[in-house]
């Protein structure tokens, strides 16, 4: 969703017609119907690695799925499809290889997810943002893009995000980048230990939606299910972040200069992928790592104050990374491949 939203922007500057095919429940509606851009859903099936009964049904979702991307492709006459992944990619992406419309697919974690190995060969393009990646594509359609960051996040105003929260300027701020329901746990460990991470810190808890706690009104604590324009300056004034392991917000996040500690999605929840990306920028020395296994109100303190407490060595490796003009590249293959 990141890349999407760092993408379209810049389509619209240039007076291009956007269209958005999401799931019927996708959480990314709200945001892209802010943009103003035209959403259409269709029917997706999760793709599982488990035994589940929807397993059975869900396929009979991905081929109505698909036959609705078709049609809609057909109608919409788009001159190329970029496609972020996710399990609505899948039908999109077969709709416009039967429409014979060029199909460009970005992967951002280390290996490629189950939706994205399935899209391949119906692409044009895969475009990747960790070198490494390409070795396990086994393509030529594969390009290292690098990692995409929006532009305004870097134009965030420390003193209008403490406004915002109602913050003092004395005191560390940490932020915590819940999001999703699959951030349950890391949501209940913030307020298990509220009251202690008050007493040095100042905590903004974007903990997605539905998860806002009613029962956790405290000074120096402000909650959000999500942020949109504030985020830039939510960002400026913050000094550490707890956040899972997707690749997109880390680089983000490394960009920025924000120190980390990372909660990846533990194996049991995903493929693993968060996992690799957390080892990788922790063998980097841009951020620490709590595995969800070892997630305890203990554990989760002092790995939060050595995180903070060393922040100054996370910082100076941090100033050795260059981001580079992944956007640019990316928005020049997405062009030229439409052309």
């Amino acid at each position: 969703m990141i890349v999407n939203l760092a993408l379209i922007p810049k389509f619209l500057e240039d007076n291009w017609e956007v269209y958005y095919i999401g799931s019927e429940q996708g959480i990314e509606r709200k945001l892209i119907e802010e943009l103003h851009i035209k959403y259409f859903s269709i029917a997706t099936g999760k793709l599982r690695r488990y035994f589940d009964w929807n397993n059975f049904k869900d396929p009979f979702k991905v081929l109505q799925g698909t036959l609705q991307a078709y049609t809609l492709i057909k109608e919409l006459k788009p001159d190329v499809i970029f496609s972020k992944g996710g399990f609505v990619s899948v039908p999109v992406a077969v709709g416009g290889w039967l429409n014979r419309t060029p199909v460009i697919i970005h992967e951002s974690d280390i290996t490629p997810g189950l939706a994205n190995r399935l899209a391949i060969p119906f692409a044009t393009k895969v475009c990747t943002t960790f070198p490494e990646t390409e070795k396990h594509l086994k393509t030529k359609k594969s390009v290292n893009v690098g990692a995409v960051v929006r532009e305004e996040l870097f134009k965030g105003n420390k003193q209008k995000g403490l406004r915002l929260c109602d913050f003092v300027s004395s005191k560390p701020v940490l932020l915590v980048m819940g999001g999703s329901l699959g951030a349950k746990k890391i949501n209940q460990a913030i307020r298990d230990n509220l009251d202690k991470l008050l007493k040095d810190f100042q905590v903004i808890h974007i903990c997605g939606k539905g998860q806002v706690s009613e029962e956790h009104q405290s000074y120096g604590y402000k909650q959000f299910e999500y942020v949109s324009d504030e985020l830039p300056d939510i960002l400026a004034m913050s000094d550490l972040v707890i956040t899972r392991a997707g690749s997109n917000s880390i680089y983000e996040f490394l960009a920025l200069r924000k120190p980390m500690l990372l909660i990846p999605l533990s194996k049991a929840a995903s493929r693993g992928d968060q996992i690799l990306n957390a080892i990788s920028f922790k063998d980097s020395g841009y951020c620490e790592v709590l595995f969800e296994e070892n997630l305890s109100n203990e554990q989760l303190l002092d790995n939060i104050y050595s995180t903070y407490n060393n922040k100054e060595k996370y910082l100076n490796n941090m100033r050795q990374y260059q981001a580079n003009e992944a956007l640019n590249k990316l928005l020049t293959i997405i062009k030229e491949t439409a052309k």
